[in-house]
């Protein structure tokens, strides 16, 4: 069981007309700003000596003590499921995520999901956002296979957060798509929700943040190609988006190349695999403890290797 912690902090004079959780946040950035939120609206922050609230703006000179209880368990239960472990260390583990799982619990997925298996496999959970779970930096669709990396506690999850958000993480996927893309490209676009299909992303808006993939073309088939693809942005469907509105869908997405239709040899892999053929094959950061950087890779997983033994023969 992890400890209470207890802090104290004197506000100095130049943080007059700061906010209470926005100082906070500066003062001890190994704790998320909306984790200090919850610490301040559950009564376990006091200045002078008194409870007050997230938006309170200091005078300078105050008493700031900040009282951290033990993190409680986590609301998913933990489950013995298949996992792949890459990487583990007393900060994070970098596992490589199989198809079809899920990685969250929610709405048709209340068990079976990575954090269930992360909940059994992680022994040395420190705890985030005040409970015995795992801290989730990144995100990969349910089909999608590969690297993800998960911090252990709130400092390596800051860390963490800070580094994907600067663009300080190389991430480099495989793709399968149909067509024979250019021998190399760059996509930037502005990136938001479609505005008539709400459950899918495009890069055609005229507002929206920046999105940046870089792709290069390894190997060509009849029909379709091998794909090696590094991600500049990490927005939501960003890959599957980007090379479906270049011409070149992903093999088998559902969500965004299901007008396409693939023959011979490409309609046999497709048949085969049955999932986006999408992998995060490699990822490479620094060390939220260390500095030391990181560099993993996940094997092609043998569904996409199967596949491409089928597209080989016609090629």
């Amino acid at each position: 069981m992890v400890a209470p912690d207890s802090r104290e902090h004197r506000a100095p004079p130049e943080a007059r007309g700061e906010r209470l959780d926005q100082h906070l946040a500066r003062a001890f950035p190994e704790l998320t700003r909306s984790r200090i939120r919850g610490l301040i609206d559950a009564g376990h922050v006091r200045v002078d000596g008194r409870p007050v609230k997230a938006a309170a703006r200091l005078r300078g000179g105050e008493l700031l003590s900040l009282h951290v209880p033990p993190p409680v368990a986590a609301v998913p239960q933990a489950e013995a499921l298949p996992l792949e472990v890459l990487h583990e260390d007393r900060d994070l583990v970098v596992v490589n995520k199989a198809a079809g799982m899920v990685v969250h619990p929610g709405a048709g997925h209340a068990s079976g999901t990575l954090v269930n298996a992360l909940l059994h496999r992680v022994k040395d959970l420190a705890g985030v956002g005040g409970e015995l779970r795992p801290g989730i930096v990144h995100r990969l669709d349910k089909d999608t296979t590969g690297c993800m990396a998960v911090a252990k506690n709130e400092q390596a999850l800051v860390a963490l957060q800070k580094a994907f958000k600067t663009r300080a993480v190389e991430k480099t996927y495989l793709a399968l798509v149909h067509g024979h893309p250019k021998a190399e490209g760059r996509i930037e676009t502005l990136y938001g929700r479609h505005p008539v299909h709400r459950q899918r992303f495009t890069g055609k808006v005229k507002e929206g943040k920046s999105a940046v993939t870089v792709f290069r073309t390894r190997e060509l088939f009849e029909g379709a190609a091998l794909v090696e693809v590094d991600l500049l942005t990490g927005r939501t469907h960003q890959i599957r988006v980007h090379l479906s509105e270049s011409g070149h869908p992903l093999l088998c997405d559902a969500l965004y190349g299901a007008g396409r239709k693939g023959k011979g040899h490409v309609a046999e892999a497709q048949a085969q695999l049955g999932r986006q053929a999408l992998h995060a094959w490699k990822l490479s950061f620094a060390h939220p403890r260390t500095g030391k950087v990181l560099t993993l890779e996940a094997p092609v997983p043998e569904d996409l290797t199967s596949c491409m033994r089928v597209l080989r023969t016609g090629a």
